[in-house]
């Protein structure tokens, strides 16, 4: 890999040609080659859980800044859940205004370090960015999460980032179900219109999904914390190890305790399983709960965690998207000897973002793809010892437009595995519904809400995995603003 500083040193020689030029017109800018984001070797970063990728310089910010066309019609911004004016955030790094940037992004995006991070801006804002359609590769579009994360970390590392201002106080309540990044978002939209902010988090430190679901070397939970800390200084009250639905009843916060609002944001956190024989052995572990100890409970810190994990050596994990390539190089890190990722597709058709599976790749994962598994195998302890999988075919597109894997008869083969991660999905948090009847719920558990984001029951809103199924950051942060938008108005008389 080529190293951070000869990256730089290429960046600024071109970036002296740019300005010597003076203005660049459309044609000019095609030409920019895009900045490649510095990262550690994959040699090193096997042996650490240190974040991966190591960020733009500032001459690489202002190169890649300069690529961007400045479209009239602003397309990148329509691909934006949240809607962030992309091209005035990009112009100003172009032009060295950096504190321009960072207050652009966060006039409506609040989490900018994060979502610049773990967002799959290649099928959102990257994918209809009009330099990528020029060049017929939306990978080669306007980097626009790669700059999002630059001016965001030059503002925290400043020490100079401060919590939104919150207008003066209400009187009324609202309550917050959850603090991933629905929950986040909603709380401090509404925090910010003076109303007081509760937010009830089950387990023993906030943050949800990015704190427990999102490894260390993909998202510094620092990060996450410093958000967090926001909240407290805005004077947002954090609960944790408060459980809605058994440490209290959803319907008492409004009811007796005087919220006028509540927000679920509970998230997707029912694993899914593949109904196969063998799937109770031990040595079998959903992603969720592999992920939650590694990161949440820290067991990749062995110095400092005694937190339990498996440390198989030869590790299989089932699925295709970005949870499963978390899983397989947590995996790698934990010491495997081998990682298999298991997936019934082909490359083309998963989910995962496209620089998860490089870096997946290139840190030694094996892609076992149309394939899956039908059984696993155990010894007389009831340890894993083996899977049988079976071989597919793709036949024609299902209803997600995917071609349907179509199982080859008499292909099964066995493969010598001690640990399996199923990471095939998760369900909707079903503990909010399921004690709550007047929540309507659809067939696959999810919350139903209006176009305002609030269930069945008046004044209860809900957004997010809850609402979506498991799905991004990006979008789980439009639903809380949408919600907290819909509150506002409502406590506003409006």
């Amino acid at each position: 890999m080529i190293s951070k500083e000869k990256l730089d040193s290429e960046a600024r020689e071109l970036l002296g040609k740019l300005k010597a030029q003076g203005e660049l017109k459309a044609k000019d800018r095609a030409r920019i080659p895009q900045q490649l984001m510095p990262a550690q070797s994959p040699v090193e970063r096997v042996k650490n859980n240190s974040e991966v990728a190591t960020g733009y310089t500032e001459a690489m910010a202002r190169v890649e800044a300069m690529r961007c066309l400045q479209c009239v019609n602003k397309p990148c911004v329509n691909g934006c859940p949240v809607s962030i004016n992309i091209p005035a955030f990009i112009k100003a790094i172009g032009d060295g205004r950096d504190g321009d940037a960072i207050k652009i992004i966060k006039e409506t995006s609040l989490l900018p370090s994060v979502c610049g991070r773990v967002c799959p801006q290649e099928s959102q804002c990257m994918e209809l960015c009009t330099l990528g359609k020029v060049l017929k590769d939306v990978e080669k579009g306007v980097a626009i999460g790669r700059l999002e994360r630059y001016v965001a970390d030059l503002e925290r590392e400043s020490g100079k980032a401060l919590p939104p201002q919150v207008a003066p106080e209400t009187g009324k309540k609202v309550a917050v179900v959850g603090s991933g990044p629905a929950g986040v978002t909603f709380a401090v939209d509404v925090r910010r219109a003076g109303h007081s902010v509760t937010l009830f988090e089950a387990l023993h430190k906030p943050g949800g999904v990015l704190m427990y679901g999102i490894p260390e070397f993909r998202l510094p939970k620092s990060i996450v914390e410093q958000e967090i800390d926001n909240l407290r200084k805005m004077g947002v009250e954090i609960v944790t190890n408060f459980v809605i639905g058994r440490s209290r009843p959803l319907r008492s916060l409004m009811e007796e305790d005087g919220y006028s609002a509540v927000f679920i944001g509970s998230g997707a956190g029912l694993p899914k399983f593949m109904g196969i024989p063998g799937e109770n052995l031990v040595g079998v572990f959903s992603a969720n709960e592999y992920l939650t100890r590694a990161n949440l409970m820290k067991a990749y810190d062995t110095s400092r965690s005694d937190t339990p994990i498996s440390h198989g050596k030869r590790v299989a994990v089932l699925g295709g998207g970005n949870v499963a390539m978390d899983a397989a190089r947590t995996a790698v890190r934990l010491g495997a000897e081998k990682v298999y990722l298991v997936y019934r597709r082909t490359e083309k058709e998963m989910p995962a973002r496209i620089e998860e599976v490089a870096h997946a790749k290139e840190e030694g994962v094996e892609f076992m793809l149309l394939q899956n598994a039908v059984r696993l195998i155990g010894d007389e302890n009831d340890l894993v010892t083996g899977m049988e999988c079976i071989r597919f075919e793709l036949g024609e597109p299902d209803e997600s437009g995917r071609r349907s894997p179509v199982p080859i008869n008499g292909s099964e083969f066995v493969m010598d595995v001690d640990s399996v991660i199923v990471a095939i999905g998760n369900e909707s948090n079903p503990l909010i519904a399921s004690t709550t009847p007047e929540i309507a719920v659809d067939k696959r558990g999810r919350i139903k809400v209006d176009e305002n984001n609030e269930t069945s029951m008046r004044g209860v809103f809900a957004g997010g995995d809850i609402v979506l199924g498991a799905a991004t950051v990006i979008l789980a942060m439009g639903e809380g603003r949408n919600a907290a938008a819909a509150v506002n108005a409502r406590l506003a008389g409006n």
